[in-house]
């Protein structure tokens, strides 16, 4: 271990141990990005980026457990990104297969999908339903992969849902129209039953949500990291949940 490593390690302790776990957030999104220019600015492939951002997930969720979080949203595939050229599409896929598959394999987490199944290779929607039914009765983190996922295609999805619904029940536009809230929308969406995320995190120094989680995240706190996913530490982690911790939540009162 060198000098940084080390100093490294003192200031991550020294962060947790000031830590209040009754503030730490109980539901994390977290925007995995910045794989590509790790990878560039390391001389590397985009495929030894992605492979290296998919590796740094289980030491995010072992950080998670250590402090008590108990869902955490990964957001690994936009809708956008299956528009890109086969050559890199066929390649991240598989990374994200195999990083669903290791979710799995763990046997701690339990792996949910999130997003719009039907956009997916046959392939990729079998390793996420196969990940789901393996994991169904874990009783650890709840962990959302959001693969192909888009947060106006969630919103587009969870209303079509409820009409849908509704027309099997036989209401009329009308009495819909009068009855639909908040609600109805939100039980519909790929999260139902889930709480919304308290804390969105997002790594190499964008600072925009990108369509993520649109309407579930309407009350989060948003935390904007510079490092680029794959160097993301454990002391960057901490500093996120110190930020939240430190903030007044006051729900638009």
């Amino acid at each position: 271990m060198n000098l940084r490593d080390l100093v490294y390690g003192l200031y991550a302790r020294r962060v947790e141990g000031r830590l209040d776990h009754a503030q730490v957030p109980k539901h994390i999104g977290v925007i995995l990005d910045g794989n590509r220019r790790w990878a560039k600015a390391s001389g590397g492939t985009p495929e030894q980026g992605h492979k290296a951002g998919a590796d740094k997930i289980q030491e995010l969720l072992g950080w998670c457990a250590e402090t008590d979080v108990e869902v955490v949203t990964l957001w690994m595939l936009s809708t956008d990104n299956l528009n890109r050229p086969e050559e890199q599409l066929i390649p991240l896929l598989g990374i994200i297969e195999n990083a669903v598959r290791a979710l799995a394999a763990d046997g701690r987490w339990r792996v949910n999908h999130v997003g719009t199944m039907d956009l997916l290779p046959a392939r990729t929607q079998s390793v996420l339903k196969e990940a789901e039914q393996a994991t169904h009765t874990n009783t650890g983190i709840l962990v959302n992969v959001a693969v192909g996922y888009g947060g106006r295609q969630e919103i587009a999805d969870a209303v079509r849902s409820l009409l849908l619904e509704h027309a099997e029940r036989g209401t009329s536009f009308e009495e819909l129209a009068e009855i639909v809230d908040v609600e109805h929308i939100s039980e519909h969406l790929y999260t139902r039953g889930q709480p919304d995320p308290d804390l969105v995190i997002r790594t190499s120094g964008e600072q925009r949500l990108s369509g993520f989680m649109l309407w579930q995240s309407a009350h989060s706190e948003y935390y904007f990291c510079e490092v680029h996913w794959p160097a993301f530490r454990k002391v960057d982690f901490l500093r996120a949940l110190r930020d939240y911790a430190a903030r007044h939540r006051r729900y638009g009162t």
